[in-house]
Parts: structure tokens; sequence; C-alpha cells
């Protein structure tokens, strides 16, 4: 049943559309990719394409023939009929229905992730230091400075405030050393497993960057998609309690942001989601770089906690996996223990954009409980699905998969598209599992793990796994977000799924025999980038045609073999085996503050500052969305230089997040630790349970239209600026983003904190913008 009533009478263009039709929906899209190119480059603001009658005020293309694809000219006939269920559909790609080149669905497999080398720190040339190393070099000509100006190699804000934060204490171990690159082939692709379990993909031949693993898609231009390495499949870390690394991030993108194919930025910031460690090491968002530069983050690896509980280090279940298949020790709270993370770019006001167009990576963290070996049983490791490491003691892939899902839009010759007027949200046409299209998965009669992320923009997800009957089947929800449950949720389809969640589901594939297939398929079916429209049942989501082209069977299971050796990972179907990690017990920990941030539309703009301001900073255009703090009247635009809350370090809070509008979702994201739930409110304020699936530690809190989520989170451990904002990614590039920081917890941080301003030359710091406490403006002192 559809949740909205107030929609346009757009619709979505299928392939089948009249071919006039759709020639007009192509001439419109050439001109509109015009604008978008010339927006994203700074060439026009969106006041100029106000006035010039193109853009509404809300951001919406205007319904102008040879502009808008959804203009129905004379001779134009509807895709789907008055009497259709579908009639009244759009969704809002900005162009032509997406060119598939004839690919059916299912006929190319899914490729692996690639896994990133783990290095020696000696490989790294300067070696790292704790503070950003500020050697200077001479500028690229393209960055119009005059010749000779120097800039430092290292982008990372100088002196002991942006210092990397107990680096002696946690000196790195482990060296990864990543590029952000245009396209390019992959000649070094590491799947991590062997081709048999990769489904027949050899690792050696050379891969283009196309979204059909076998080139029936176009080769994508260099400039059209930007990813780790510049290559595909995306990029797999694996990592250890207890042992550092030293992510060297490289910007190799073009100096001239001009050549960028329509979209995307060429300064970025990576933020690891949801690492605990200090903020220099979280991608903020003003901490971003220029290219030919690079940036050390610093990644710990601590279980939260670390500074007080458990600091001898004597809990077995607070350990890593040792290389001969024990547990080292580490200090903190196992009931912290995190799993499965991702990282991604967060520059200001161009995530959406750069995470869309390919920066974005996968990220296990191994621990003693969660060890990547079923076959160490030392009352301590849960054995989940994943094989046996042979000898290694941790971290193998045979049967434990990463899935990255995300929904993309292609131009008329098959390169990426994206539309960046869509401020309510973008959504794709064409549905994508690890960047390839509809494919298929070999698997052999066991049981897998399966590590779901939505790296959409603003596509939800729900997902069922069915069968060649079309029925649905049980499988096991045993995480949410990076953690593992308390308690496993038996499930035949899974909450929605926001931007950004992760989803850890285990599937029992000795259930059916050798040669069925079995699909996973997405029920959510979205009208615009707000929200899903609606939560099908799974007949209307397997009907065709489909309203929604991403909705239906999206990843298909091909069981190809018995298993060569025997399954011994943990049956979570039975009852005894279901319970996982249990949520730390804060009840003995006082409650410092209350807050409450609202999350709404039409913000004021109460600072006017170059460089950290939305309204300049982002190419002089109206907010569109906004937060507002402890009673504020109105939200407030995002302001990287302004400080929205500052809790006290080593306290506990509750915070309230609320959706002011019930026609549209927010999957709101908190940086640097994990929360709880505590209760969860519906648009007319009556208590909602909670589901199995949301009971444990999360970092990614869907409020539902209108709905509200009360949370409870510590600030430990570690200091610095962080930030909280939606992970719609066009509502947080638009304005749905806040500043916070934990500056009080002695050197070397200031209460307030400065603000980093970056350039090729070298970041420089200003005072903030606006200090507000209590929901009041331009205090002298954050709280």
């Amino acid at each position: 049943m559809s949740r909205k009533n107030d929609r346009d009478d757009r619709f979505f263009l299928s392939e089948n559309s009249d071919r006039k039709r759709l020639r007009d929906a192509e001439d419109a899209r050439k001109n509109r990719a015009e604008i978008v190119k010339a927006y994203s480059q700074g060439q026009v603001s969106r006041r100029d394409l106000m006035k010039w009658g193109l853009i509404t005020a809300g951001g919406a293309l205007a319904p102008i023939g040879g502009l808008s694809p959804f203009v129905r000219p004379l001779h134009a006939q509807t895709t789907f009929s008055s009497g259709s269920r579908c009639f009244g559909f759009s969704v809002p790609t900005g162009m032509s229905p997406s060119p598939t080149f004839g690919v059916p669905a299912f006929s190319q497999p899914m490729p692996r992730f690639d896994v990133l080398p783990r290095n020696a720190v000696s490989t790294l040339n300067p070696a790292p230091t704790a503070a950003a190393n500020q050697t200077q070099q001479v500028l690229d000509a393209g960055f119009k400075f005059p010749p000779g100006t120097t800039g430092p190699i290292e982008g990372r804000p100088p002196g002991t405030i942006w210092a990397h934060q107990a680096f002696s204490t946690f000196p790195p171990q482990i060296a990864m050393e990543v590029s952000t690159a245009p396209a390019t082939n992959n000649t070094t692709y590491n799947p991590g497993v062997a081709s048999s379990l990769n489904s027949g993909i050899n690792p050696a031949q050379s891969l283009p960057l196309t979204f059909s693993f076998d080139s029936r898609f176009p080769v994508q231009e260099p400039n059209s998609v930007w990813t780790l390495n510049g290559t595909i499949p995306p990029k797999l870390a694996q990592v250890r309690y207890g042992e550092p690394v030293l992510f060297r991030y490289h910007n190799q993108l073009p100096v001239d942001g001009g050549q960028n194919n329509g979209f995307g930025k060429n300064t970025v910031s990576m933020h690891e989601h949801n690492a605990h460690h200090g903020a220099e090491n979280d991608g903020f968002t003003g901490a971003y770089f220029f290219p030919k530069q690079f940036y050390d983050y610093h990644w710990p690896w601590v279980l939260a906690g670390f500074t007080t509980i458990n600091t001898a280090a004597t809990d077995p279940k607070a350990g890593a996996p040792s290389d001969s298949g024990g547990i080292n020790k580490v200090p903190g709270d196992w009931r912290e223990t995190m799993s499965t993370h991702w990282f991604h770019d967060h520059m200001f006001s161009f995530t959406a954009q750069n995470v869309y167009k390919g920066m974005a990576a996968m990220n296990n963290l191994y621990s003693s409980l969660d060890r990547g070996d079923e076959t160490v049983t030392d009352g301590t490791n849960l054995c989940l699905p994943c094989g046996s490491s042979n000898g290694k003691g941790w971290g193998n892939l045979d049967y434990d998969v990463n899935l990255m899902l995300a929904d993309k839009a292609f131009d008329s010759t098959g390169q990426l598209f994206m539309d960046i007027f869509d401020f309510d949200g973008f959504l794709g046409d064409v549905m994508t599992v690890n960047l390839a299209y509809r494919p298929y998965f070999e698997v052999e009669r066991r049981r897998y793990r399966f590590r779901m992320l939505n790296a959409s923009v603003s596509r939800f997800f729900k997902i069922a796994l069915v069968d060649a009957n079309n029925t649905a089947r049980t499988f096991w929800q045993i995480a949410n977000d990076g953690n593992l449950l308390p308690q496993v949720a038996p499930l035949t389809q899974t909450d929605e799924m926001g931007i950004a969640e992760r989803y850890d589901i285990v599937i029992d594939f000795a259930n059916f025999n050798v040669n069925d297939k079995l699909w996973l398929v997405n029920l959510a079916e979205h009208k615009d980038g707000k929200e899903p429209d609606a939560d099908l049942s799974v007949s209307q989501a397997l009907a065709t045609p489909q309203c929604d082209p991403c909705v239906g069977k999206f990843l298909e299971f091909r069981i190809v073999r018995n298993p060569a050796k025997p399954d011994v990972s943990r049956d979570v179907s039975i009852a005894a085996n279901q319970q996982l990690i249990p949520n730390p017990d804060l009840s003995n920990i006082a409650v410092a503050k209350t807050r409450t941030f609202v999350f709404d539309n039409n913000p004021d703009v109460d600072t006017n500052d170059l460089v950290t301001t939305f309204s300049q900073g982002a190419g002089g255009q109206s907010p569109e969305w906004g937060i507002a703090a402890d009673g504020q009247r109105n939200a407030l635009a995002a302001d990287f230089g302004r400080i929205t809350a500052a809790p006290s370090f080593g306290t506990r809070e509750v915070w309230t997040l609320v959706n002011a509008r019930d026609n549209w979702d927010h999957p709101i994201h908190i940086h640097f630790e994990e929360g709880q739930i505590l209760s969860r409110s519906d648009d007319r304020g009556n208590n909602v349970p909670l589901l199995t699936a949301e009971k444990g530690r999360k970092d990614v809190y869907r409020l539902r239209p209108g709905g509200s989520v009360t949370l409870t989170m510590q600030f430990r451990d570690w200091g610095g600026m962080f930030m909280e904002h939606c992970h719609n990614t066009m509502h947080e590039d638009n304005a749905m983003l806040m500043r916070w920081e934990i500056d009080n917890g002695g050197a070397p941080f200031l209460r307030p904190l400065p603000t980093p301003i970056p350039s090729p030359k070298g970041v420089t710091f200003e005072n903030p913008d606006d200090i507000m406490c209590n929901g009041q403006e331009f205090q002298k002192s954050p709280c």
C-alpha cells in the first residue's frame, strides 16, 4: 500500500515507451547534462538556475519541454494505464531509461571484493608521523597559483590538535596504501578465495571498469568513475583488534575539477564508518585534501572503553585472533566488539556524488569472538560461517561474502550519470551488486554469511529470499550495522534497510539441492528519493512490469555442488545458538545530559563563511535541509564551522532524534561510537516496539516518517570534532549535517576547537563561526 497521496503525475519511462517519447527524453537528458556539468563545476549556481526558470525553489527540474524527460508532449503515450497500480510513477534519474545493452539479468557472475594488501609499515615512503607531514612540494600549474608556489605533501591539518592521538601507544603495525583515481583496468585483482568460490572468475585476467563483468556494458571513461585504485570490484580491508593500521590515502584525481564528466568533486576526505578512534582519523567533512596530496589515517583498532574497562587485558572475549589460532588479548569492553564496517568519501556537500562515483569500500574487523575461522573451537570464537583459514588462524573468506548494494543510472552511451539536482533524493534505475548488474553467485550446500551494505545515495531496500517457486524462505540476521546482535533474528524479509546500514545474514543452502536456485528480492518500492513509497509483498515484487525497476530479484544464487569439507559453522537456526554479543549494561552510568535534534526542511542560514557554510561553499544555492538542536525554533543549514554540541569527555548522554515531517525518512548517522536505541515513536507519538534486529548497538538510526528515536551513547577514550547527519547523502549534502565535538578531555585539545580551512598551499585555522549551548547560538563556550 502506498504511503503517499501527494504525488505528481510523472511516471517512470520504461524502454517500452514509444520511440518518439524516448528520443525526446534523451534530448532532454543531453540538455540537462550540460546544466549538471556547469553546476558541478561551479560555473552556475542554483540561484542562477532558479532565476532563469530552469529549476524550482525546491530544487526540482522545472517542467519544461526539451529539459525534463517527464514532460508529456501531445504525442506521448504513458507507460502504465490509469488503472495500473504503477500509474503516476517516476524514478527520478533525471534522464531517459538507462540502457542495459541487451544484457539479461543473472547472466554474469558477481565478483567478490578485491582484498587490499596488508604491507609492512616500512614500505611507506615517507614514513608516517604523528603530526601531519608538512614537507613542501611545488604545486601543479593547474591550481593556478604563481609559478613556484608550494604546499604540503600531506593534506592533514598540521599541529598537535590534528596529530594522531595515542600514536606511540598504538604504533602502526600494518600499512595499507590506496589511491582514489580515475577508472582503469584492474591487473592485480585479489578476491582472497579460489576461483571456484568466486563463480569461476579468473583473477589473473585484466578487468576493465564496466558494470557488466563480462564487458557487455561499455567500459567507463576514466572520469566517469572514480574508485579506490581506479578499479573494480570494490575494495575490502581486513583488520584485527589490537593491530593498528596506517591507511595512507592518496588523491590522484585530476587537478582540474572540471574533468569530472559532469559530477564529483576532486577534493576528498575518507570516513571509516564507524571506527572508534580520534577525530583526526574520522574523515571530518571539512578536513578534505587536494589532488597530489596524501592523508595518513591512523586506525588503532581498539575496543571502546579501553581506558577504563578491562585495562589489564585479561578477558579472552576482549581480544583478537592470533596468527597461530590463539588469542591476543586487548583492553576494553568485549561487548563493544564490532565486525562489519565500510569506509567512504565525506567531502563537504559532495559526499553523494563522490560515493556514487565509486569512493566506497568495506572493512571486515576480526576479533576473538568473530575471528574468521569456524574451525577454532576455543570456547570464545562464535564459529560464524566462513570456512577454515588453513592455519592462518583468522580472516577466511570462503563462505563469508561482502555484498555492496547500489542503484545506478547511465546515459545513452552507458556512462555513469547522476542527477545532482534532485535534492529530495536521487534514485537510479539499474540495480547492482558489487558494481555488477543483477549478477549470479555460485554457492555450495552449506551455511554462508553475507555482509550486506546499502551503498545507495537515497534508496532503501527491504530484502527477501525466494526459491524457484517464488516462496519466501527463512534466513537469519546476525548483525546490524557493525555489530553482532544480542539475539539472532529469524526472518523471511528484513526491515527497511536505510542508506549506510549493514545487515549481516546467514543463509543455509544445505536445505536445498544441487542445481537449485534462489534469489534475493527487493520489496521496497520508490517513487522518489524521500522514502520508500510502499513495501510490497513477494508476489507483488515479482510481478511484471515493475513500477520501480529496482524492485524484484537482484541477485541469483546457484547451488553448484556439495561442500568439499563438512560445515562446522554455528547453526544459528537452533535457539541455543542464537545468543551472540549482549549490549553493554549502562544502568550504573549516570546520564550527564539529554539532547533533542529535529531534522527538518527549509532551514535558516545564520552564518556566511565562504568555506564552511553550505549556502556559499556549495555554489551559492539555498539549502534544502537542516537540523534544529534543543528547542531551536527553526532548523539550521550545515556549517562545519558551527559547534552544535560538545559532550563532556568520559560521560554518557541520551539523544532524541526527531523527524519533523511525515512524508520522508531520514537514516541518521552519528559518528564515533555505537549507541543503543532506548525507544522508538511513530508520527503520533505512540511507542513502537523495537524489532529484534535493532536491539543491538547501532550507528545509523532510521527515524521513519514523522517518527523519532531515543538512544544513548558514551563519549570516551578519544577527542576532536565529529559529525551527525542524514545518510540519505542528498539530504546530507544539501545541509542536513552538524558538527559536535569532544574538546575538554585535556591537552592538546582546546575548547572550542578551531576549524580547519584546507587549501593546496596548506591548512589554516579559524575560530568557529557559531558556538551553541542548550540550543542558544553564538555563545562563548559550547556545551
